[in-house]
């Protein structure tokens, strides 16, 4: 497994509870000002105790300047996709160019089904989310004239009027595990965003990067053209360990270093159990130090 030669991102997973917005909001600020590229909030609708994930996104996008946004990933099965991709180019040109679409297909289906939304077996859902990625895409491509029509199985526009543009070409990121999903990742998608702790071995990584580069070539694809994100979790100390992400920051530097080589991987979102001083630590410490050790091994 080789490089994809990506320039390096890192940001930050935070919870949005509603209990304490304005804690929420702060550390997406601290985010920010840690000199991280990238806020990120997970997107279910159906959780009480959280905040709309879009309103939130675009409060956020009003009180910070240079950081980037997006949900991780946002809940198609809630958000209808013609809606979605005007939405998504309204927040892009709002905020400067500042917005990605992380996108699910959808899991929760009890609490989906219980809002409104409709349930689909996990094979299904896949197919719902490719044509959504066609609506999305169409609705931004707004210098074509042509008529904008998808006839899927699932969503369908017909004669839709297309735009806005957004500010910049908006990655579309696809949290993504099994096969079938692996692939669409490789077809239609800007990126792949799984998270560490629901990946079981250094193995699975390499066969989930193969099935990606696979269908990339299939569809006329570089596999350079995705970009690999990684959500990440652990625990800074002072003492060195054996563990991946569990000691000082020149210990997590070398793993993550050792993630983008060899792994291609080249984004890293830590959920740092919303904690400013671990945010800090992770933008002043671990970030500069990926970079360097990356910058020197591309170098050769």
């Amino acid at each position: 497994m080789a490089d994809y030669g990506h320039d390096l991102k890192f940001g930050t997973f935070i919870t949005p509870l509603n209990a304490s917005p304005k804690e929420v909001v702060a550390l997406a600020q601290e985010t920010e000002a840690a000199g991280l590229d990238l806020v990120t909030f997970q997107d279910h609708p159906y959780q009480s105790a959280f905040l709309d994930t879009w309103t939130l996104l675009s409060y956020v996008a009003a009180v910070t300047e240079r950081v980037h946004l997006s949900g991780n990933v946002v809940n198609l099965p809630l958000r209808p996709p013609a809606v979605l991709g005007k939405a998504a180019a309204s927040l892009d040109l709002l905020s400067g160019g500042r917005f990605e679409l992380g996108l699910g297909a959808g899991g929760f289906w009890d609490a989906i089904e219980a809002m409104g939304g409709r349930r689909l077996s996990p094979g299904k859902a896949v197919d719902a989310l490719s044509e959504a990625i066609d609506i999305i895409r169409g609705i931004w491509d707004a210098d074509n004239r042509t008529r904008f029509r998808v006839d899927g199985t699932y969503y369908k526009v017909d004669g839709v009027k297309r735009g806005p543009a957004p500010a910049h070409d908006i990655g579309i990121w696809l949290g993504a595990y099994k096969p079938k999903m692996l692939k669409l990742v490789g077809a239609k998608a800007d990126g792949w965003l799984p998270s560490l702790p629901y990946i079981e071995s250094l193995e699975q990584i390499k066969e989930s990067n193969a099935i990606i580069d696979e269908a990339a070539a299939a569809a006329g694809r570089k596999p350079t053209d995705i970009r690999r994100l990684l959500n990440i979790g652990g625990r800074f100390s002072a003492t060195p360990s054996d563990r991946l992400l569990s000691g000082p920051p020149e210990q997590w530097a070398e793993q993550l270093a050792t993630l983008t080589l060899q792994f291609g991987f080249s984004s890293y979102i830590l959920m740092a159990n919303d904690d400013p001083a671990t945010i800090r630590t992770f933008g002043e410490e671990v970030a500069p130090a990926v970079r360097e050790l990356v910058s020197k091994e591309r170098a050769k």
